[in-house]
């Protein structure tokens, strides 16, 4: 990842209480070209930016926690989607956490934590309006970025919703190590599942399912034969899959799929590098005999359910019945790393990078 200083450090007026004094720049992570196949780290550059003075009804939040997720890697295209592209040479987007340090709003006071999506930069200016304060007597703040945020949001929308998750169903769930599947699973569990079985690359990753997130099997992808793994793990079929990785994975759902099962389709990552056509399944005929569902999920669809399922999950998180595991890294300059990494399956859970106090 380039460096670009080219942003004079000149202070702006800022005012706002507290012993630390405001700043005046910030450094912002922005997308330098568009990448072609895998990304790299000469896509990104860390910049500065001068911090503007807050308008009124605006905040100033010195982010503390910012999430890097798969779907970043599609507004890295220039091409349609449900998401505009990120802009070259401007600053990526995405959830992020902090403390209001500054403000001009009575719906986000000073010393408040708040959670918004101007994440990839480590002081942000954004309406009181679009910043969420955030109960953190009864969750860590990164919690609202993980289990509490989007990413349990979809795995329990997808499991309600989209595919929904009847007493007694087998449930397959892939990238079950990874954010949304290491929640997903259990879950499906707490909607009366009688069995669930999950997919990772590797052993460590097939323990965790079994030994932190409550799986009955494990598939380790890296062993190739998804089907064959899986009609082992499954002989009499599945119910219900969530996927988020397409390709192989979808493939083995459709020749499991019971009479009226139910595919929420939520990630694709297998092909997110592609450069050319990704080819779907072969056998998708095999989902119309069985009168099954492939249905797609957008999470931003259901912000409804946040208040039932922040209400369900926070009582489970604190009490240990869910189980959810971060993947951290430190520093600003580090989360092109940790985008690469979670594109490449470096983590296990959530991964969130954490940003230290950026004053300079």
């Amino acid at each position: 990842m380039s460096t670009d200083r080219s942003v004079p450090p000149t202070h702006t007026g800022l005012t706002g209480t507290g012993p630390a004094p405001l700043p005046a720049v910030s450094r912002e992570v922005r997308l330098a070209a568009r990448p072609v196949g895998t990304p790299v780290p000469q896509d990104f550059e860390l910049a500065d930016a001068a911090v503007p003075a807050l308008s009124e009804g605006q905040v100033l939040v010195r982010n503390t926690w910012m999430s890097v997720d798969p779907y970043m890697r599609g507004r890295m295209d220039d091409a349609p989607s449900y998401m505009a592209p990120f802009a070259l040479g401007a600053a990526l987007e995405g959830s992020a956490v902090g403390e209001v340090v500054a403000s001009r709003s009575a719906s986000a006071p000073v010393g408040a934590t708040v959670s918004h999506f101007l994440g990839w930069r480590e002081y942000a200016v954004l309406d009181g309006a679009a910043a969420t304060v955030v109960d953190v007597s009864a969750a860590a703040p990164e919690d609202y970025l993980g289990a509490l945020g989007a990413t349990g949001l979809t795995a329990y929308a997808a499991l309600t919703r989209t595919a929904p998750v009847r007493e007694g169903d087998v449930v397959f769930v892939s990238a079950a190590a990874g954010a949304v599947g290491s929640i997903a699973g259990q879950v499906a569990r707490q909607l009366g599942a009688a069995r669930v079985i999950g997919s990772a690359g590797g052993p460590h990753k097939t323990k965790k399912l079994l030994d932190v997130f409550g799986y009955d099997a494990a598939l380790d992808r890296h062993r190739g034969d998804l089907s064959g793994q899986l009609e082992r793990a499954a002989p009499d079929g599945i119910d219900v899959y969530l996927d988020a990785v397409g390709g192989d994975h979808l493939r083995a759902a459709i020749a499991a799929i019971r009479p009226g099962g139910r595919i929420a389709m939520v990630g694709a990552i297998s092909g997110y590098d592609a450069t050319g056509p990704v080819l779907g399944p072969d056998n998708l005929f095999r989902a119309a005999a069985q009168e099954a569902t492939l249905r797609g999920m957008l999470v931003t669809s259901h912000l409804d359910l946040f208040p039932e399922w922040i209400g369900k999950a926070a009582g489970l998180l604190a009490d240990g019945t869910l189980r959810t595991e971060k993947t951290v890294v430190d520093g600003i300059e580090h989360a092109a790393d940790a985008l690469l990494g979670v594109l490449g399956g470096a983590n296990t859970g959530k991964m969130l990078v954490r940003l230290g106090n950026p004053a300079r």
